[in-house]
């Protein structure tokens, strides 16, 4: 006679869930990702309100016949419901989207003012798919990481009101913030695998920055002055390709950082400090990239993900280390 099944025996990948469940609900300070809510949401404001400052608003996003460059069709969903792309549906979503960008600065309205935004930005930056660029996208992926993580429980006006200091100690989902250094260094890898001409990869004459920075379409000044230092823009293209491609080794030495439990690798990027490295690598890129080209607000949202790659407590650290070393922002 067979012995009777084990009923309560758990099923067989019980454990990989446990896990995964385990994972995405674990919980760490609200810090880092407050920063990034705030970082997403005077990204916004950046994006459409350079738009409007430069006065395309009706260039861009209203259609020839109300005045437009081309013709725009129906435009994205909501702009059609509305009415099409026409001045009375443009101009309210854009005065709605620079009002949703600073309640996300703020911290006012939680994740349905980040889902909001979301809709009405996406909303705005699809009417011309002859504007914009791929910096919309990663600011489209940003805010979904709002609407998932929320990040209003610290530095908003809601933690004031609710606790009376804009700095507590609150507590958010750890999740949406590794998604935030998961996509920025996915977008950092592909893009150095894609750059395959002669002119990028090492083994190349490693000419691109050079030739780049000589388009008018792409420098904010005269750039001539470059072929007098052409061995350097070399070096700068080699740096910026090996950069790109490495990019997952700064995400391992974020996972890595404070950990005993990482091998010889993990404790060398540690002893080092490799993340820190990575990070002023980055920030000097986009600074050269701000101050020498044209490329819209692609490096202001790129370094709001930044936040991403820095744990809560280190930015507590952070500010001690600071008010240690300058008595007058010390508390009385």
């Amino acid at each position: 006679m067979s012995a009777e099944p084990n009923l309560g025996a758990p099923p067989r990948h019980a454990g990989m869930w446990s896990r995964f469940v385990d994972r995405v609900s674990s919980v760490e300070g609200a810090t880092s990702f407050a920063l990034f809510r705030i970082g997403m949401g005077l990204s916004v404001i950046y994006d459409i309100g350079s738009t409007v400052l430069a006065g395309l608003v009706p260039v861009l996003w209203i259609d020839v016949s109300h005045g437009g460059m081309r013709a725009l069709g129906d435009g994205p969903w909501l702009v059609e419901w509305l009415g099409g792309p026409m001045p009375n549906v443009v101009w309210p979503l854009v005065f709605g989207a620079l009002f949703g960008g600073l309640m996300l600065t703020l911290g006012i309205g939680g994740r349905a003012m980040a889902l909001v935004t979301l809709v009405v930005t996406n909303n705005l930056l699809d009417i011309n798919g002859h504007a914009g660029g791929s910096y919309d996208e990663l600011l489209s992926n940003g805010l979904w990481l709002c609407v998932l993580g929320g990040g209003q429980g610290t530095l908003s006006v809601t933690a004031r009101l609710q606790h009376g200091t804009w700095w507590p100690a609150a507590t958010s989902l750890a999740f949406p913030r590794w998604l935030a250094a998961y996509q920025l260094v996915l977008m950092y890898c592909m893009t150095g695998l894609q750059k395959l001409s002669a002119a990028w990869v090492p083994w190349g004459d490693s000419s691109a920055l050079y030739f780049i920075l000589q388009q008018p379409s792409w420098h904010r000044s005269d750039m001539s002055w470059l072929a007098y230092v052409f061995p350097l823009t070399q070096l700068a293209t080699m740096v910026t390709w090996f950069w790109e491609v490495l990019a997952p080794t700064w995400l391992l030495a974020v996972w890595w950082a404070g950990r005993t439990d990482v091998g010889r690798i993990g404790q060398w990027a540690n002893r080092i400090g490799y993340r820190w490295i990575y990070m002023g690598i980055g920030l000097f890129m986009h600074l050269a990239i701000f101050l020498t080209m044209e490329v819209g607000p692609f490096s202001f949202i790129s370094v709001c993900f930044y936040a991403a790659m820095v744990h809560p407590a280190e930015w507590h650290s952070l500010v001690r280390w600071i008010r240690e070393r300058s008595p007058r922002l010390r508390p009385e």
